[in-house]
């Protein structure tokens, strides 16, 4: 889905528009960061490379960023949200990227080394004024020059070499090497018509298509967010069929993750991988399949209940074979990490018909009850032995004595109090 570059412009037919900001978490623990999956994307929008937003996000949240430009990945230390991090792009395009007379984004940044300042000019007004450079990016900005930039001084490098060598030439009088040194000047000269053939070598060939392909997932990208949910799920379901015909689903776990958050249906993953992995033998599927699962389950509850979802499709495809089987491959699900225990203990509580009828809906979870009845009470006993272990600790007194080599762990019955030593029982 796109929005407008300015997100203070409401007008739906803005010309200047965005791809959304994706966002996905990767790693657990000190090593949890977030790979900003379009990146590239958005950046060539805002025409600024992909490392200036990212480094702007580590200076605004105050994290390390990591830059793998072959293989676009732009990455910042952390788990953040998508929506935050679309909110602080907000205060970068205002910064760096809308024209202060216009507010429009069509603008240039011109670095000068020497002076240590950054230019900007906008094509729509003509604005032509300096950044503010206090901000932390803008020490980055100095050291990493936009490549426009920096081809620019190059090019005029080049012009005032090839001056400096005509001069020379025509003040050594000598009207053969005159010609000798302005021969090659008119070859590379900065004609427009430079590079007017093109090579017809099968390897340029593959190269232009692999070139024209990478601009087309760039623009397939914008447009494919664009399309309502179900066309969208239609699109993955296809992808992963795709995958299973031509007998490579087993090592595309990471591809078909890869396109269920490009297409923005991620949650929605297990309950299509359900229809297209699993039939009377899924338990055996299950423990084939289950990495292709966790990539979307782990942690993510909302992923699980659609795989609760794709379990009754399966059962009702296959219902004389996995009806009585329900609560082993429940177990199973539970045992594979697929499935948590509270997730399970909710759709316990509730008989839906989203995904079948509400007659087999009953029968599913009435044959699921004795493994919810388990689940419960092994949840109580859990509970219970915390209970008992706290209460052991409590009535546990360390006595120290100074004639004995290692500490003694007694445990002390709890103290009367005064007026229980004061009852009289004859009283009573």
């Amino acid at each position: 889905m796109s929005v407008n570059v300015n997100r203070n412009v409401s007008d739906q037919f803005y010309r200047y528009k965005m791809p959304r900001l994706i966002a996905k978490v990767e790693g657990k623990g000190n090593g949890i960061k977030t790979v900003i999956v379009n990146m590239v994307d958005v950046a060539k929008a805002l025409n600024r490379p992909p490392t200036y937003p990212t480094k702007f996000f580590g200076c605004e949240l105050g994290a390390q960023t990591q830059f793998d430009t072959k293989n676009d990945r732009y990455i910042v230390n952390g788990s953040h949200e998508a929506n935050k991090l679309q909110d602080m792009l907000d205060g970068f395009i205002r910064k760096f990227v809308l024209c202060p007379e216009c507010d429009n984004p069509e603008t240039d940044l011109h670095i000068n080394p020497k002076k240590q300042t950054i230019g900007n000019s906008c094509k729509a007004c003509g604005y032509r004024g300096m950044l503010d450079t206090r901000h932390k990016l803008c020490t980055f900005i100095l050291k990493n020059p936009p490549e426009s930039d920096s081809g620019s001084v190059k090019k005029e490098k080049e012009k005032k070499n090839r001056k400096k060598d005509k001069e020379n030439g025509s003040g050594s009088g000598d009207g053969g090497n005159h010609n000798e040194i302005d021969a090659p000047d008119a070859v590379h000269g900065d004609d427009d018509d430079e590079d007017w053939a093109e090579e017809t070598t099968e390897e340029a060939q593959r190269r232009r298509m692999e070139e024209i392909s990478d601009h087309a997932k760039n623009l397939t990208l914008s447009e494919d967010l664009e399309k309502p949910l179900e066309e969208r799920v239609n699109m993955f379901y296809n992808f992963v069929k795709q995958k299973k015909e031509s007998g490579a689903i087993d090592s595309a776990d990471k591809d078909i993750l890869a396109e269920a958050e490009r297409l923005d249906v991620r949650a929605m993953g297990p309950l299509i991988l359900s229809e297209l992995l699993f039939n009377e033998n899924i338990r055996d599927q299950i423990k084939k399949y289950k990495r292709h699962f966790l990539r979307f389950c782990h942690s993510d509850k909302k992923a699980q209940k659609y795989l609760m979802g794709g379990f009754e499709c399966v059962v009702k495809l296959h219902q004389t074979q996995l009806l009585p089987r329900v609560p082993i491959i429940l177990k199973d699900l539970y045992d594979a990490d697929l499935l948590e225990e509270d997730v399970i203990l909710t759709w316990a509580e509730k008989v839906s018909k989203k995904y079948v009828s509400k007659e087999l809906a009953k029968e599913i979870h009435a044959k699921a009850a004795p493994f919810v009845k388990w689940l419960k009470e092994a949840e109580e006993e859990s509970e219970g032995s915390e209970e008992e272990e706290e209460e052991e600790d409590e009535n546990v007194e360390v006595v120290y004595s100074s004639s004995a080599r290692e500490l003694k762990v007694e445990t002390v019955e709890p103290e009367k109090t005064e007026e229980e030593d004061d009852l009289d029982i004859d009283a009573i």
